[in-house]
């Protein structure tokens, strides 16, 4: 028997069709960008809450090439840009995903024009790539603090030192 793709599927979105698909959701619309590698619970707990401070959220990805010039590690991203992408759109909190081949996502930002631009609580809000321009549009930009210590570095760091052990 042939199953269908999970309805989730349809909200990852290739960067040539936001044009088009950006006019489906309802704004305030909030923006925020990442590789969200191996997501974990510090993850899901900022994007629903970037999600709260508007109507519709959309998740932008690193892609594979554009993970590996942040120097994370040679074998990063450790899931590929499907992978990663197909994990954020079953997230009921994420509206639609999709992601950049450059170093910032600032064009996307541009494209997109978010009314809510949303980075996690290490970012300054001066230093989030695109926060001049959405206040200049009247929108806001929010760093949301963490609330819990997890990350996807130090997730990988120990489960190397387990292996090695």
């Amino acid at each position: 028997m042939n199953y269908p793709l999970p309805s989730f599927e349809a909200k990852c979105c290739m960067p040539e069709q936001l044009k088009t698909r950006l006019a489906d959701l309802p704004r305030p619309l909030v923006f925020t960008n990442g590789c969200f590698d191996i997501v974990h619970r510090g993850h899901v707990t900022y994007l629903a809450q970037a999600r709260a401070l508007g109507v519709s959220l959309i998740v932008a990805l690193n892609t594979d090439d554009s993970v590996r010039r942040q120097g994370k590690g040679d074998d990063r991203p450790i899931n590929s840009l499907d992978n990663r992408a197909a994990v954020l759109a079953a997230l009921a909190c994420v509206d639609m995903v999709t992601w950049f081949d450059v170093d910032t996502p600032a064009d996307l930002i541009a494209q997109i024009q978010p009314d809510i631009l949303v980075k996690g609580g290490d970012w300054a809000l001066d230093k989030i790539v695109g926060a001049q321009e959405t206040y200049a549009r009247g929108g806001q930009v929010h760093a949301i603090p963490f609330l819990f210590q997890t990350s996807t570095t130090a997730t990988l760091e120990k489960i190397r030192a387990q292996s090695c052990a």
